[in-house]
């Protein structure tokens, strides 16, 4: 099949049943016992650091094994089956010396699967099945400082890990890959920087791969670690206009269901959910069994709905094929409409429509709406500075408006360090921002520092239509919804 027929046969699968997606990866490779020799065959042979517990190499050095876990998965009941390029990254991959060979390690993992996949599509070709190119975090996070003292340092920046995903995207195009899976999502900036890199590529080559979404939960508390809550996390995500958007690995079967759910009746996407198989016990074992995964899975599908259900850590063949089993015949969920309203974030969910009161919005951290606040920025005393909005949403805010343009300080460099402090403030980080400045500059410095869904104030038609197209299709690539301003040429608007 070619692109557009792959795509289309995988619209029409989603359309007739739950797609099943694969198992764990690495839970698979354990059971093989395999030894350094076997992370460092062929061309990574002379390598100078151990690779033993580097997944990713052996798409170079024992391609066998990862064709042998992808039939095993198809054999359970597969349809989608997920690219071992997790970590097939120059970030991930620093950590053993192999930044360079990142692509290649991506583009083989996708050549690997697509060769399973279409094994299995040639033996049934009434039932297709396709390679979810993953991309997984890094082990880098954009919205939380590394150094408890510094609460506006970051271990990397958004434009570094936004091109670390852009090379493994390509190289999983390049391989053969059907959708793009961005998985495993602690950090919502994270999952924005991945966005904006598949999103420039998709403009250039006027192609658009689908793409799947998949946050994880870290406690029973139902939160990204980086604080989102799961509506949240789902406003924050839309801008990709998602073949389906859900969560995974952290949690047991019961336990993520539950935090889908809060999704499932707003999300005008796809429902994906595979959890790990418990957590891991004293010994880092999994302990959730096959027969729960079906039962857990059956009981959330008849009466929630379901569109793409697997397993993360500690998952096999067994608990795949218990699931296919179980969801055999329930029909996919139903996609609900799209809700007409203005879904914003911060670490929590604000929604704006016709029944909605007044919303306040904090305007005390702008240069020229508050004397303090100007004084504190030209000095310096950003945490201070940040003070002034952490009062405001004590106060009521429900949008904090942050403004740093002054012709004395760098706007940029500010607002990247007014955010990135503000970002690990509880207080402040639960509402969405918006972000206001006269220099389209600044605000794409903002747009890159804030995990929720924000506001851009403002764009307008003073600088001619086809400047502003060009700065509403950036803001739109970054998730962030708009005011625009009614000025034209001609100047402001009167009677419309």
């Amino acid at each position: 099949m070619n692109k557009t027929e792959a795509f289309a046969a995988l619209e029409a699968s989603s359309l007739g049943r739950i797609l099943i997606l694969d198992g764990a990866m690495g839970s698979m490779l354990q059971t093989l016992g395999l030894t350094e020799e076997d992370f460092r065959a062929g061309r990574l042979a002379g390598h100078a650091a151990a690779l033993k517990g580097d997944n990713e190499a052996l798409n170079l050095s024992r391609p066998d094994a990862i064709l042998g876990v992808h039939r095993a998965y198809l054999d359970a009941g597969a349809d989608i089956i997920t690219t071992n390029s997790f970590g097939a990254n120059r970030i991930s991959q620093a950590d053993y010396g192999l930044s360079d060979v990142a692509a290649d390690m991506a583009r083989e993992a996708a050549r690997i699967a697509r060769r399973a996949a279409d094994e299995f599509t040639a033996k049934n070709p009434s039932r297709p099945r396709f390679v979810a190119g993953s991309l997984g975090p890094t082990s880098k996070t954009l919205s939380v400082s590394p150094d408890a003292s510094d609460h506006g340092k970051r271990a990397i920046d958004f434009e570094e890990l936004s091109s670390a995903y852009r090379e493994c995207a390509l190289a999983l195009i390049e391989g053969g890959a059907d959708i793009l899976l961005i998985e495993t999502i602690f950090d919502t900036l994270n999952g924005k920087a991945a966005i904006y890199a598949l999103l420039s590529i998709f403009e250039e080559r006027a192609l658009r791969w689908p793409i799947m979404i998949s946050g994880t939960i870290v406690d029973r508390a139902g939160r990204t670690l980086s604080g989102q809550t799961p509506a949240a996390f789902l406003a924050s995500m839309s801008h990709a206009n998602p073949l389906a958007v859900g969560f995974n690995c952290s949690l047991g079967v019961e336990a993520l269901l539950a935090r889908a759910e809060e999704i499932a009746a707003i999300s005008p996407f796809g429902l994906s959910v595979y959890p790990n198989a418990g957590l891991p016990n004293a010994e880092g074992n999994y302990d959730e069994s096959p027969e729960l995964f079906a039962t857990a899975f059956g009981s959330f599908a008849r009466e929630v709905g379901i569109n793409y259900a697997g397993g993360c850590c500690g998952t096999k063949p067994a608990h795949i094929a218990a699931m296919s089993e179980a969801l055999a015949g329930i029909p996919p969920r139903r996609l609900p409409q799209r809700r007409r309203i203005t879904s914003l974030s911060g670490l929590e969910a604000l929604d704006i429509g016709p029944d909605s009161l007044f919303v306040n919005v904090g305007e005390r951290s702008n240069v020229s709406g508050s004397k303090k606040f100007a004084r504190l920025v030209r000095e310096g005393r950003r945490e201070e500075a940040v003070r002034v909005a952490t009062d405001q949403v004590e106060a009521g805010a429900q949008i904090v408006d942050v403004n740093v343009d002054d012709p004395l300080i760098d706007s940029a460099a500010e607002m990247r360090a007014f955010l990135n402090i503000a970002a690990v403030e509880p207080a402040i980080a639960r509402v969405p921002m918006m972000i206001d400045s006269s220099s389209h500059s600044t605000i794409v410095a903002a747009l890159r520092c804030v995990q929720g869904k924000g506001i851009v104030n403002s764009i307008s038609l003073k600088e001619g239509e086809e400047a502003f197209l060009e700065k509403a299709r950036e803001i739109a690539k970054y998730g962030a919804a708009v005011l625009v301003m009614a000025f034209d040429e001609e100047g402001q608007a009167s009677t419309l």
